[in-house]
C-alpha cells in the first residue's frame, strides 16, 4: 500500500504483531461486497455527540459514517474494568443496521435504554476489580443479557462496513470482530465488517482487571477476512510537564521506567500493536508450484494490519469538551493552542484514505478539496 502523505509529518510502520494461520476458513464473509460506509466506536467515557463532527467530515468527504449513537452514562455500568456486552450489544446493532441497509447512515435507527436499564446493568455487569459474578476473568465471566431494547434489521445483509473505534473503543471493536464466545456470546462481527481502523487504542496487555479485555482479544490476531490500521500519535512525552494524567495513563498501558511518547493518553508502543495475522501471498504461492522456481524457496507473506504514526497529535478534542480543562489541564491547553487530533480536518486527511481504499470509496475528497468546491 502506498499513499502521497507527507514524509515530514507521518511515519509508517508495517506489521508489528502478527499471528501465523494454516488457512483462510471466511471465504464466505470475506467475499461480501465492500459498502462504502463507517461505524465509530466511542472511547471510554464519551459519546456519540464527542464524534459528530468526525462523521460529519467523513460523510462529507465520501465515507457515509455514523457514531454508535450512545450518550457517555451508557459507559457506567463498564466502570472498574467489567465486561463491554453492553456496549458490543450497541455496536452490533448500529453495524448490522448498517450493513442490512446499504450503508444509508440516516436509516440507522435508535435503540430503547432507560436509567433503570442502566441501573440493572450497574448491579449485574460482571468483572472489573470488584469481581461482580465471582471472576475478572472474561473467560470466567457469567452469562449476564444486557439490558434495553435492540431491535434487528428487517432486511437482509447487504455487504460489509468499517469500523473505527477510538481509544478503548478500537480494542472492543476487536472483541466485537471475533469468532470466540466472550461473557457467552459470539458476535463474529468480521461477517458484518471489512476494515478496522483503531485511533489511539491501547493494545498491548498490562496487569490488572481494566486489562483483562485487551488481554482476551490479544489471544489471536485479526481475523484474516478484515483488513486493519493502527494509528497512533506521539509529540507528548510521559513527564511532569505534560501532566499527572498522561503519566498515569501511559504507566497504566505500559510497565516501563522510560519515558514514553505518544498522543497524552496512549503510548505510541501500544497504539501500534494490534496483532494481525499473516496470510500467504497468492502470487508467491503460484509461482511456487510453476516450473523454474527453486526448491524449498518460502513464499512471501504479509500481515492483514497496517500502523500509522501521526507526529503532534494528541488523544482527544479537550479543548471542545465540557471539564477537559479539569480533567486534563495540560492536554487541553495544548489543544487549544492549536495541537490537532485524530478527528481534525487535517489529520482525517491522514488515515482516511486508507480506509477509502479498503471501503472502495472512489470518491473520497480531502479536506482541502472539499473547501474549494465551497461545500
Amino acid at each position: 500500500l502506498s499513499f502521497s502523505w507527507t514524509p515530514q509529518l507521518v511515519s509508517r510502520i508495517r506489521h508489528p504483531r502478527v499471528v501465523k494461520v494454516n488457512s483462510i476458513e471466511h471465504e464466505t464473509s470475506s467475499e461480501a461486497k465492500k459498502i462504502c460506509a463507517a461505524v465509530i466506536v466511542p472511547g471510554f467515557l464519551s459519546g456519540a455527540g464527542d464524534f459528530a463532527a468526525l462523521a460529519k467530515c467523513l460523510t462529507a468527504q465520501g465515507i457515509p459514517t455514523v457514531v454508535v449513537p450512545m450518550p457517555v452514562w451508557h459507559w457506567l455500568p463498564c466502570l472498574g474494568g467489567r465486561s463491554m456486552r453492553p456496549i458490543l450489544e450497541r455496536i452490533d446493532h448500529t453495524v448490522k443496521h448498517l450493513a442490512a441497509n446499504g450503508g444509508n447512515v440516516d436509516a440507522v435507527p435508535r435503540f430503547e435504554y432507560s436509567l433503570a436499564d442502566c441501573v440493572g446493568d450497574f448491579k449485574d455487569n460482571p468483572g472489573g476489580v470488584a469481581k461482580v459474578g465471582g471472576s475478572d476473568e472474561v473467560d470466567d465471566y457469567p452469562v449476564v443479557e444486557p439490558r434495553g431494547c435492540f431491535p434487528a434489521p428487517t432486511e437482509p445483509l447487504q455487504g460489509r462496513v468499517a469500523l473505527i473505534g477510538h481509544s478503548a473503543g478500537g480494542w472492543i471493536s476487536r472483541v466485537y470482530l471475533s469468532e470466540r464466545p466472550y461473557g457467552g456470546k459470539v458476535y463474529a462481527g468480521a461477517k458484518f465488517v471489512h476494515s478496522l481502523v483503531t485511533l489511539g487504542t491501547p493494545h498491548s496487555e498490562a496487569p490488572g482487571p481494566a486489562f483483562s479485555g485487551i488481554r482476551w482479544a490479544d489471544r489471536e490476531g485479526l481475523l484474516p477476512q478484515v483488513r486493519g490500521l493502527a494509528v497512533g500519535g506521539t509529540g507528548t512525552l510521559g513527564i511532569p510537564a505534560s501532566g499527572q494524567l498522561t503519566m498515569n495513563s501511559y504507566s497504566f498501558c505500559i510497565d516501563s521506567n522510560e519515558d514514553l511518547d505518544g498522543d497524552g493518553i496512549t503510548p505510541i508502543d501500544s497504539a501500534l500493536a494490534m496483532p494481525g495475522t499473516l496470510l500467504p501471498d497468492k502470487s508467491s504461492q503460484e509461482a511456487t508450484s510453476s516450473p523454474g522456481k527453486a526448491e524449498g524457496e518460502q513464499s512471501r507473506q504479509e500481515s492483514n494490519v497496517d500502523t500509522l504514526i501521526l507526529p503532534g497529535v494528541t488523544h482527544f478534542p479537550w479543548s471542545d469538551v465540557f471539564g477537559g480543562g479539569v480533567v486534563a489541564p495540560e492536554l487541553t491547553a495544548r489543544h487549544k493552542e492549536g495541537m490537532p487530533w485524530y478527528g481534525s480536518p487535517e489529520i482525517i486527511d491522514l488515515w482516511a484514505p486508507w480506509l477509502a481504499k479498503e471501503c472502495g470509496c472512489n470518491d473520497f475528497r480531502s479536506s482541502d478539496q472539499f473547501k474549494s468546491e465551497g461545500k
